[in-house]
């Protein structure tokens, strides 16, 4: 048997392997060999291996954070680090959803440098080197928020705009919402692992959307541990209007 062929391209990579995750979890789901939580469990397991050995074998100089597997802190010395989250929504994915993802990011030295959000449930992968034109704006604007936790900063941001809110699962779907203009902001003040948002932000950005912490600082990876406090994604027409509240308000 051949080997492999390697992907020369970073982009090209994250998203073909994007995509594999996502039809592999796709299969697993309409096999009907689990169902619920059980589901949810082994789809982190095989997606997390596919993408696992799919980067040792493409990038094997590379470092890789990712939900999934114990964090190897030797990706503190490096400075490609892919940041991965094999299964992000995995309540939805037990469920029959449709709001989950995979998630495929490389950061250089702290720094989105790419990423690839695959959205299984709908077939459609949003990569950041050819990210979607954005439609005009939604009015009222739409704002995200958790199906079972929405962040108070969420709630008091939405008030003060007006705003109607958006239920929906997984933070990959609900960054991507926004890049597909189904929705205008996604505040997140309740913490996230790196995993959660690093491939969106990716996307995100490319699409010309304003991505920032609350207070307007800049995303910043591969830190100790892999965490960030709050999140913010909206086009930039709309985020000094989010700014301000999200960092002052409730929460």
């Amino acid at each position: 048997m051949s080997e492999p062929a390697i992907i020369e391209g970073d982009a090209d990579l994250a998203a073909a392997i994007a995509k594999a995750a996502g039809r592999l979890l796709v299969g697993l789901r309409e096999s009907g060999l689990f169902e619920g939580k059980a589901l949810g469990a082994a789809g982190d397991a095989v997606a997390q291996k596919l993408i696992e050995e799919a980067i040792k074998l493409q990038r094997p100089n590379d470092a890789v954070l990712s939900e999934e597997a114990v964090d190897d802190k030797a990706r503190l010395a490096a400075s490609r680090v892919w940041i991965i989250d094999p299964l992000d929504g995995t309540r939805e994915y037990g469920e029959g959803r449709a709001d989950w993802a995979v998630h495929v990011a490389l950061t250089v030295d702290g720094a989105p440098a790419l990423g690839a959000v695959a959205l299984p449930g709908l077939d459609l992968v949003l990569r950041s080197d050819a990210p979607p034109a954005r439609p005009a704006g939604n009015t009222p604007p739409k704002m995200l928020v958790s199906r079972t936790r929405p962040a108070p900063q969420a709630l008091h941001v939405a008030e003060l705009m007006g705003a109607e809110l958006l239920p929906m699962g997984s933070a990959g779907a609900k960054a991507m919402a926004v890049v597909l203009g189904e929705a205008d902001v996604y505040v997140h003040g309740g913490g996230q692992w790196e995993w959660d948002s690093a491939a969106p932000v990716g996307v995100a950005a490319a699409a010309g959307l304003h991505v920032s912490r609350l207070d307007g600082s800049p995303l910043v990876y591969n830190q100790v541990p892999p965490w960030l406090p709050d999140l913010v994604i909206a086009p930039p027409e709309l985020a000094e209007q989010v700014l301000a509240p999200a960092a002052s308000g409730p929460g």
